[in-house]
């Protein structure tokens, strides 16, 4: 254990560089939701990854963005506070982009606070061969050529994922491992279902049901029957509006079965046995805008 390292790793970056992906790749189990759309991510998330001679927990965050609402400024404030604390960050960026505003304005936020970190640029697979030199001399530009280290890696290959393990292995603390060697993942379980069922929301509505959806968790009943195992989940699913619960029900209940269908799929991978999941929809206006609601749904201060 003399050579062991262990420590915390956030990764921060705008909404939609694939930093879900990231971890789910890194830890190699999907412990977190992904999607096309920006600011999936809700809750900050601990990925454990553990190896013979190192354990890393990475912490997901929500994309850091500017807030339109009250659980926008709870999800920025949240992310901002995951910089606090930990041993390093990774600052993701899509590097099929430019360097922008946005990116200037997280890289002020890791100088002012002079935190340790390595620059990922992801989805390097996709950007053109020919554009890639160019690329990696904007990204040193926006750093005044001062970094800690820039790794090049596609989340959805696992292009330079293993690479990256060895550079945080480097910069992480000689220390003991910090939570068991078998687990993954931090948060409750009604957590994990609820976010799993709402990625299935977004994946099959897509721009139809933005993000003013929440999943509540009513309900998780293990039941053994002729030997069985059963799983029996009651979820409600949350939106703002009536159209918006028409369009989640669909045509003769057609896209609540999907979603359940689709859920059913992941969340069947966290238990043995027979997964039933019942979903039903409820409106609640302006959810996003109360505090009572945020709480109520577990997207509170997180600090």
């Amino acid at each position: 254990m003399n050579n062991y390292k262990s420590g915390f790793v956030t990764l921060l970056g705008r909404p939609n560089v694939g930093k879900s992906t990231l971890i789910n790749k890194l830890v190699g189990k999907k412990i977190t939701i992904t999607s096309p759309i920006a600011q999936t991510t809700r809750n900050k998330l601990k990925g454990i990854l553990t190896n013979d001679d190192n354990q890393i927990i990475f912490i997901d965050t929500p994309g850091v963005h500017k807030p339109h609402h009250l659980l926008g400024e709870k999800l920025v404030k949240n992310a901002k506070s995951a910089i606090n604390g930990v041993d390093l960050i990774l600052l993701i960026f899509d590097s099929c982009q430019k360097p922008g505003k946005g990116d200037a304005y997280i890289r002020n936020l890791l100088m002012n606070n002079k935190s340790k970190f390595i620059v990922v640029l992801n989805k390097w697979d996709l950007v053109e061969k020919k554009d890639r030199y160019e690329r990696i001399n904007q990204y040193k530009e926006l750093f005044n050529d001062n970094l800690v280290s820039l790794q090049e890696v596609s989340a959805l290959s696992g292009y330079g994922c293993n690479e990256l393990i060895k550079e945080i292995r480097t910069a992480l603390p000689t220390g003991k491992p910090l939570y068991p060697k078998d687990m993954i993942v931090d948060q409750p379980i009604n957590v994990i279902l609820s976010e799993l069922i709402r990625e299935q929301v977004l994946l099959n509505t897509r721009e139809e049901i933005p993000h003013s959806v929440a999943v509540k968790i009513e309900k998780i009943e293990y039941i053994k029957k002729k030997g069985k195992e059963i799983t029996a989940i009651l979820a409600t699913v949350i939106v703002e509006r009536k159209s918006q619960k028409g369009i989640l029900i669909g045509k003769g209940g057609s896209m609540l079965k999907a979603i359940g269908q689709s859920s059913r799929m992941n969340i069947k991978n966290l238990f043995e046995g027979t997964i039933y999941l019942e979903l039903f929809v409820k409106v609640i206006p302006n959810w996003r805008k109360k505090e009572s609601r945020l709480i109520e749904f577990g997207y509170e201060d997180d600090f």
